[in-house]
């Protein structure tokens, strides 16, 4: 075994019985960024985790500090071996994409896998009940570790919702309740139920788990265009080549995860305590409630409740007739009982006042971070071609950073606009240039060349404009919107007058319209 160099800024990490064997061989770990680690990051502000909030002098302030750590690292035939002694149906294939992804896990986001960690002891045993009362592999449980980073509140570019990442067609495919109140994909027991039901379904189509995880990121239609342009095969490593690029990254991530969150102890990666209770119990109630009454009436803290409700978007369980469930930590079910009269009564007529609730803001439940007195301000100028996953690798912060920071609601940035960047005073020599740079002078900078295309980049357009898309063998409106960043395919039909999105034919034209 020999050690990694490890350079940790902004977390207050230290190493217990570690020692640097007299002569070892010291690397510095340099993996460049692909496209499904770019979506990582942007998940990366987990709710969580406490952040500094502006003009809020009393919160939790992380520590900017720099120490060096050594990590251990293991060689190729000790991960393999490690993979293939786990207790799974699924084939943990190792390669050098997938060592790839271990160093970052293991490596780069070792206080994201830390968190995680913490968090799984709440989510993990729900997602096996379900897992195994479908008599499915419980391996299956770290797709959300991928999907989300156990973020039930986590929303991706393309408006994947979720813990499981449901889109919002997808969703209502698989009976999840959406609307202005309640957001069931951020429920992480209804959407378990349904994300094994949508798995179950694709594995009737491959009956093979691996495609399975593929065909759940990109589409059974990508998957199927991948069968036929490999002449056949269906192996996930004989069509990868012929997968979309974040499919390719997406199963290796899938086993590297797997590896990691049972191999943690070797890595000397320790679980975070998670503020969300183990044992919790549900109460069903029909009644219209809102969770601040239920918080001031009974103490308990409103994060609280909404860690353990996150599908309630307005904090407002809505009722009238209808049965919802909220979950409690397990001591408190009891007393909620004996304090129900009170607890509805509770200033009902200002909490559900006709125009208080037409102004209820939705809640979000994390909050990207804010700059701290060692960040110094930077303004970039958008180039047409650019997109914030671009800005984001190139000044090494994360999209929901750059969004928090610029106001930003969606992912759509046009050419001209003004970006402000944060980054540390200690690293301003290195990023104060960039808005000078070439592309691929920028894409250089992170250690990636640029290939020439004829192909007109998406964002050229200008806004208001329509790119027209061919519709293509095995395309679903799901795999065409996944093309499109910002764009959803509820857009896409209300765009091309679409009323059963099952009733689309190859060939046919559609009109992706592109917004500034």
């Amino acid at each position: 075994m020999n050690y990694i160099k490890y350079t940790a800024t902004g977390l207050l990490m230290f190493t217990i019985g570690l020692s640097l064997a007299s002569g070892a061989k010291v690397d510095s770990l340099n993996i460049s960024k692909s496209q499904y680690e770019n979506e990582i990051d942007s998940l990366v502000n987990l709710w969580y985790n406490k952040q500094l909030s502006p003009g809020n002098d009393t919160s939790f302030v992380v520590a900017e500090i720099t120490d060096l750590l050594y990590i251990p690292d293991f060689s190729d035939s000790v991960y393999r071996e490690r993979l293939d002694a786990l207790p799974v149906v699924l084939d943990m294939s190792y390669n050098k994409i997938v060592r790839n992804y271990i160093h970052m896990y293991a490596h780069k986001r070792r206080d994201l896998v830390e968190t995680m960690l913490g968090l799984s002891d709440y989510y993990f045993p729900i997602f096996e009940q379900i897992l195994d009362a479908n008599n499915m592999p419980l391996e299956l449980k770290y797709l959300p570790v991928i999907e989300s980073a156990l973020n039930p509140n986590a929303v991706s570019r393309a408006g994947a919702t979720g813990i499981w990442q449901f889109m919002y067609y997808t969703g209502k495919m698989y009976k999840l309740e959406i609307n202005s109140f309640v957001d069931e994909r951020r429920d992480p027991i209804k959407a378990s139920y349904a994300a094994v039901a949508f798995l179950q379904d694709l594995y009737d189509i491959y009956e093979d788990w691996i495609l399975v995880i593929a065909a759940y990121n990109c589409g059974p239609g990508n998957v199927n265009k991948a069968i036929r342009r490999s002449g056949g095969k269906k192996n996930y490593w004989d069509i990868y080549y012929h997968l979309p690029r974040e499919t390719r990254g997406y199963v290796p991530a899938f086993i590297a995860a797997t590896y990691v969150m049972n191999y943690h102890n070797e890595h000397n990666l320790t679980s975070k305590k998670s503020e969300l209770p183990i044992m919790c119990d549900t109460i069903i109630t029909s009644e219209r409630i809102h969770l601040e009454q239920i918080s001031k009436v009974m103490g308990i803290s409103l994060a609280e409740l909404r860690s353990l409700n996150p599908q309630y978007r307005r904090d407002i369980v809505p009722g009238k007739g209808v049965k919802y469930a909220i979950r409690f930590p397990f001591e408190e079910t009891t007393r909620f009982i004996d304090m129900h009269d009170s607890i509805i009564g509770f200033n009902d007529s200002i909490y559900f006042n006709p125009e208080t609730l037409s102004k209820t803001p939705i809640y979000n439940s994390y909050k990207p971070g804010a700059p701290t007195k060692n960040h110094v301000k930077l303004t970039y100028g958008i180039k047409s071609g650019d997109n914030l996953g671009f800005i984001a690798e190139w000044y090494q912060v994360s999209v929901s950073n750059l969004k928090f920071w610029n106001n930003i609601r969606n992912s759509r940035i046009r050419s001209g606009q003004k970006l402000t960047i944060y980054v540390h005073k200690s690293k301003v020599s290195k990023y104060e240039k960039i808005d000078q740079m070439s592309f691929a002078e920028k894409q250089a900078s992170i250690g990636k060349q640029v290939k020439t295309t004829s192909v007109k980049p998406v964002e050229l357009l200008q806004n208001g404009e329509y790119e027209m898309y061919t519709v293509k063998r095995g395309d679903t409106l799901w795999d065409i919107a996944k093309l499109f960043p910002g764009v959803t395919d509820t857009e896409i039909m209300g765009w091309n007058g679409i009323n059963d999105a099952s009733k689309i034919s190859v060939g046919q034209k559609l009109k992706i319209k592109i917004t500034g």
